[in-house]
This record gives C-alpha cells, sequence and structure tokens, in this order.
C-alpha cells in the first residue's frame, strides 16, 4: 500500500460511511468500491481487525495490494507494467455485528496472479505475508470462490462418492469405521488383531490414527502385513468388502510413494495421509497416484485447529476443506457437532455440503460468503469422528445422511466385551437407525427409543447403551458464526 496516504485517521463509523475510493494514484486499484468481480476472478472474504488509528478502507486496501502486485511504497516499475489489470480490488466493506472495531473486506483477484493447478502458489498469494502485517491486529480469511475456469485445472478426489461405494459395494447407508486404539505403543501383531476384531464384528474401515507411522515399536512394513492379513481375514469371514486405512505420511515424498505401493501390493483399497501436515504439493502428488492406482484416499486433518480454531485470526475450516477437495481427497474429516471436537453445528452442515455438493449457493447464516460451483469435480466424502458412540447414531444418521463415514475409536474399542462386540453395536444401531429413518420415523425425536428397541436383540448394543448412557461433550463453541 502507498505511503502516500492523505486519509489517514481514526478508522470509526464516520469514515467507514463516508466512504474513501482513493488514497493515491497507485490505491485506487487496491479498494474501488465500484468495482465489479469478473467471473473468473478468484474472491476471498477477510475478517479483518485493524489497529487502532487505521481506517477500514486502508486496511482493506492493504491486504488486497499486499496479496497481489502492490507493495508499501510507489516503485517505478510500477510503470512497467498494467497495474489494473493485476491489482486485487477490495471492492466491498461490510461491519460485523457486535464488532467495533472489525469488519469484512471482499477482495477481488485477477485470474492471472495464479498458476494453474497449483495450490501452494494460490496460498502463497493469498495468505502469504499480508498475515505477518504490523497494521493488522488480526486477519482471517473466512471463504473463498474458486472460479470454475481456474477449479478445472485441478484434479480433485481421486474417485468419489460414487465410485467409492462401487468398490466396496456399500449402499444406502452411512459407513462404520473406527480409529485403533491405543493410536501408539502396540506391536505390529497386535495391532493387526485389533484390526481383525474391529472388522468382524461388523465394520467397513479400520485406520491408522495421524501419528501412527513408523515408529521403533511398530515399523510401517510390519504393521502393513498383519493389517491386511487381518482385513482379508474378515472379508472372507463376513462377505463383505472392508478396509484399513494404513497411513502413508513419511519424512518425504519418496518414502511415502514406496508406501503407497506397498499398500497397494498388499491389496489395500485405501490409503491416508496427513494433508495438512504434509503439504499440498505431496498430498497433490499423492492424490494423482492413487487415481492412476485405483487406491482410494483418506485425509486425515491433523494440524487444522492450530489454523482455523482462532475466531479472528488464521483461516476458518471450510477454506480448508475446499482445498481438501480441489487438490483431491476422497474422504475427509469434517466434525460430528455431537462428538468431543469444536464444531459449530451450522458452519458443520454447511462445509458438508461444500464437499458433497456440486454447486453450493452462498448463504451468509450458514458462513457460506460466495456461490461455488463444482463444476463436475467429484464429491469427497465428510468424515465423523471423535467422542461419538452408539447413543449418537441417530442423530449423525439425521444430520448428516448416508454419504458420510462415521468412525468410532474409543466408542469401538471402548465396549467393556472386547472390539467385536463394540463394533458389532455400532452396526446394529446405524442399521437400526436407517431401516427407522426409511419407515418416516423422526431420528431427533425418536433416537433413544428406536435404539432400545434395537438392544432387545442385540446384547452387544445394550452393553454399548449401558455403558456410555451418561457420556457427553457440552462445551461452548469457540469459532461459532455472527449472529
Amino acid at each position: 500500500m502507498p505511503n502516500s496516504n492523505p486519509t489517514r485517521g481514526k478508522g470509526d463509523k464516520a469514515l467507514f460511511e463516508a466512504g474513501v475510493k482513493e488514497y493515491s494514484a497507485q490505491g485506487r486499484y487496491y479498494y474501488d468500491p465500484d468495482y465489479t468481480p469478473n467471473p473468473t476472478d478468484v474472491l476471498a472474504a477477510f475478517r479483518i481487525t485493524p489497529q487502532e488509528g487505521v481506517p477500514w478502507e486502508e486496511a482493506a486496501a492493504a491486504v488486497a495490494a499486499e496479496s497481489s502486485s502492490g507493495t508499501w511504497t510507489t516503485v517505478w516499475s510500477d510503470h512497467l507494467t498494467d497495474q489494473a489489470r493485476y491489482a486485487g480490488r477490495t471492492y466491498k466493506i461490510e461491519p460485523i455485528p457486535g464488532q467495533e472495531n472489525q469488519f469484512m473486506a471482499y477482495i477481488a483477484y485477477p485470474l492471472d496472479l495464479f498458476e494453474e493447478g497449483s495450490m501452494p502458489n494460490l496460498m502463497s498469494s493469498i495468505v502469504g505475508n499480508v498475515f505477518g502485517f504490523k497494521a493488522i491486529r488480526a486477519l482471517r480469511l473466512e471463504d473463498l470462490h474458486i472460479p470454475p475456469v481456474l477449479l478445472k485445472t485441478f484434479q480433485g478426489p481421486p474417485h468419489g462418492i460414487v465410485v467409492e461405494r462401487d468398490l466396496l459395494n456399500k449402499y444406502g447407508r452411512p459407513l462404520l469405521g473406527a480409529t485403533m486404539k491405543p493410536k501408539l505403543g502396540l506391536s505390529a501383531k497386535n495391532y493387526g488383531r485389533v484390526v481383525y476384531e474391529a472388522l468382524r464384528g461388523g465394520l467397513d474401515f479400520t485406520k491408522d490414527d495421524e501419528n501412527i507411522t513408523s515408529q521403533p515399536f511398530m515399523r510401517w512394513y510390519d504393521r502393513a502385513r498383519f493389517v491386511m492379513e487381518a482385513v482379508h481375514k474378515a472379508e472372507a469371514e463376513t462377505g463383505e468388502r472392508k478396509g484399513h486405512y494404513l497411513n502413508v505420511t513419511a519424512g518425504d515424498m519418496e518414502e511415502m510413494y514406496r508406501r503407497a505401493e506397498d499398500a497397494k501390493a498388499l491389496g489395500s483399497r485405501i490409503i491416508m495421509v496427513d494433508y495438512l501436515t504434509v503439504g499440498f504439493t505431496a498430498f497433490a502428488s499423492l492424490s494423482k497416484w492413487c487415481r492412476r492406482n485405483g487406491i482410494l484416499l483418506h485425509a486425515h486433518r491433523a494440524m487444522h485447529a492450530v489454523i482455523d480454531r482462532q475466531k479472528n485470526h488464521g483461516i476458518h475450516w471450510r477454506v480448508l476443506a475446499k482445498w481438501a477437495r480441489i487438490v483431491g481427497a476422497d474422504h475427509v474429516h469434517n466434525g460430528t457437532i455431537v462428538g468431543k471436537l469444536e464444531g459449530d453445528r451450522v458452519s458443520t452442515l454447511a462445509v458438508a455440503d461444500l464437499l458433497r455438493e456440486d454447486f453450493v449457493l452462498a448463504n451468509k447464516e450458514w458462513g457460506i460468503f460466495f456461490d461455488q460451483p463444482w463444476v463436475s469435480m467429484a464429491a469427497t466424502m465428510p468424515v465423523a469422528s471423535g467422542g461419538i458412540h452408539v447413543w449418537h447414531i441417530p442423530e449423525l444418521v439425521a444430520l448428516f445422511g448416508d454419504d458420510v463415514v462415521l468412525q468410532f475409536g474409543g466408542g469401538t474399542l471402548g465396549h467393556p466385551w472386547g472390539n467385536a462386540p463394540g463394533a458389532t453395536a455400532n452396526r446394529v444401531a446405524l442399521e437400526a437407525a436407517v431401516k427407522a429413518r426409511n419407515e418416516g420415523r423422526d431420528l431427533l425425536r425418536e433416537g433413544a427409543q428406536i435404539l432400545k428397541e434395537a438392544a432387545r436383540f442385540s446384547p452387544a448394543l445394550q452393553k454399548a447403551m449401558e455403558t456410555w448412557k451418561e457420556i457427553k461433550f457440552d462445551y461452548d463453541t469457540v469459532d461459532s458464526l455472527d449472529r
């Protein structure tokens, strides 16, 4: 942003309403309330908290300038290019209810600023240096619109929901999974035993946790063999297709490829990656490998709350979830609403739409700031995981529908009778809820009664209900929508 701004002063309501349109000859490119975004522009909604004394227009223009073609002063080489073509423009500023010195800035970025098919370039452009500005007390990227012309340069999910159901031959209900516990310390053989018991009991999937890779107590290549032996044995006994998410996350891309190839050779249908910690280049490369090799890709969102949990600073989860679909995940964790992890109810449901639908309309009451056409990009399956158990199942089915993975860790393995009865309890509860829903019953109102009716014929479910009947996670949501 040029330092020749003649309007420097207190960013109060009167200045906001006056709507200063120009700070200098260069500044008009970065704050232009008369600008109408082009259909090819990338659009961003930023929550900005400026330092005291910094006008809203100046703060918004500074964000647009730094994340596009500007800098803090006029430079002679500005005359060597068409600044009007390459400048990001703040085209709208809105106050935020209940926040005196915080506002929403809407910025349009020309398509030419971005490399095709490169999420790292898009991130470096929009959320690069600008988050460290001294003039900005806090900054948060609330939402991002990717125009179809840019979206089409990305692969998207390797396969998507429709293909996944065909590969697994499972239709008409949510999929059931479980994270193996304890997450650290088991030997490879014992880990395989835990997987087998859960799968034979009725689950569709089991999974590695985010921090299981190849530690001294259980190396990758040992775990993979015992796990896949368990998968094949459970498939033979149940007649159902099963899977285990072997976590291929590693310290370098070469090892990630080696682990993925090993999983494929052992007959695995699905692998897993911690998509934020490995970085988007590694994530994109692995996703493309999965499409070439017919392997489903489960994306764990480890580290997301470091970035998205604080209401005033960072990047909202809805943006990180969009990026997961764009770069290429068949599954991604999206919260449970009812479990132990952070997640605003309306925001979580809105993100589920962003992951699964082909077109999502802007709806600020749901936290969606822009229309988002997905132009036939395959859908990503949201995963509900974290502190859920059998009592939650009717509500989870009512909230998320069929296209979701309901993933129980302690809610399976914590069953007093063992892993297999824990899995059976979940499967019976799920099928009872789906049957009741299909009969027209109200799962939110009748959920407890539906489970009690099913438990008369399932001792495993009855015991699970007795075990977890008092377990709730009723805490205030830190990152809630503005009301």
